[in-house]
């Protein structure tokens, strides 16, 4: 897939955009319509006997593609790439991985279990709390930081099984508190916390992804500085028709590097791989991470940004947190003298 040629891209968010499908990551990237609250819709549907809500019965393409159970992705040691008798041939585990999969499941990073289990904690207690305390961090018109639904267009759109609340992390000055959770009292906090350590992660593999590359990682680094910072938490309820709804649409990330934080033990992650869709089972104590449409664009197409989709439970709910490492939005691409990757320079 390396492009010898590439033009000059810019590489602003629409830069990396596959239409819908691969706007998930941006809080800028369009406004959303308000539509019922999911969880509030699954707690009165499910005793009443009635067909699924229409808008949400999605069955051709629920059908659509072989689903593989059991999926074991690449996994991938930050303990081994830091240790230099290992860093080597880890390395080329994790290039391999860019390159063949676009996910990862990253074990022994480093964050604490604390910082994962407090923040844990906080989102499941926000997603208990009645609608209307969650309805205070409301999406705004015309805005998609908040609490509610993403990316709904039009009156007549097919919508996702799923409830989010979505927040601009870093910069800190990006940051607006309105939609920042006051209850549980320590979300923010825990939030601020685990985006922290999250953050020096990202850097850390971007420093390797660059070594595998072929490039400075300062060069690399360059197009992440400042490291705009946004987190998805999603809520899936469940469903009795879980067959005929989907929790999230399939769609490319618009971004650099997402790391996917399960956050209970429901997984519902499926990623397209050779024509079928494989249901990932990540390790415990992992990260998912993901490769953007930014990274392949950086890599000229040696790292893929793989199509993916959320599929949910007939019994049980799922929550999961995606944390989005974008790139600053004014700069360009060039092809690095290694004709291996493209760099980011400043426009």
């Amino acid at each position: 897939m390396e492009t010898a040629n590439r033009p000059l891209l810019s590489l602003s968010i629409s830069a990396g955009r596959r239409g819908l499908r691969s706007s998930m990551a941006h809080a800028k990237a369009g406004a959303s319509l308000p539509v019922p609250n999911v969880q509030a819709l699954a707690q009165t549907w499910h005793g009443s006997g009635e067909p699924g809500p229409v808008r949400y019965v999605r069955t051709e393409e629920t059908s659509a593609g072989e689903v593989v159970a059991g999926c074991a992705i690449p996994v991938v040691d930050l303990s081994r790439l830091l240790d230099p008798r290992s860093s080597e041939e880890e390395l080329a585990n994790l290039g391999s991985a860019c390159q063949h999969w676009g996910f990862f499941q990253l074990i022994n990073h480093g964050v604490v279990d604390e910082v994962i289990q407090d923040v844990k904690r906080d989102m499941i207690e926000f997603f208990k709390l009645p609608l209307e305390a969650k309805k205070v961090h409301a999406q705004v018109p015309g805005g998609l930081e908040g609490y509610g639904q993403a990316f709904v267009f039009s009156e007549t759109q097919k919508l996702d099984w799923a409830d989010m609340i979505y927040l601009m992390i870093s910069p800190k000055e990006s940051r607006d508190l309105r939609f920042w959770p006051t209850r549980p009292p320590s979300f923010r906090d825990s939030v601020d916390r685990y985006s922290a350590e999250v953050a020096k992660v990202t850097v850390c593999l971007l420093r390797f992804m660059a070594a595998d590359l072929g490039v400075e990682p300062k060069r690399l680094l360059e197009a992440f500085r400042g490291q705009p910072q946004s987190m998805r938490t999603t809520y899936y309820p469940p469903c009795r028709q879980a067959a005929d709804v989907l929790g999230l649409s399939p769609h490319t990330d618009a971004t650099g590097l997402a790391l996917l934080l399960h956050v209970n033990d429901v997984q519902g992650l499926q990623i397209w791989r050779d024509g079928k869709w494989h249901a990932v089972d990540p390790l415990d104590g992992t990260f998912v991470v993901s490769i953007g449409d930014i990274l392949e664009i950086l890599s000229n197409g040696r790292y893929r940004s793989i199509e993916h989709k959320a599929v949910v439970h007939p019994d049980k709910e799922r929550i999961s947190a995606a944390m989005f490492h974008q790139p600053r939005q004014r700069c360009s691409i060039s092809r690095a003298p290694t004709r291996r990757s493209a760099l980011c320079r400043s426009s």
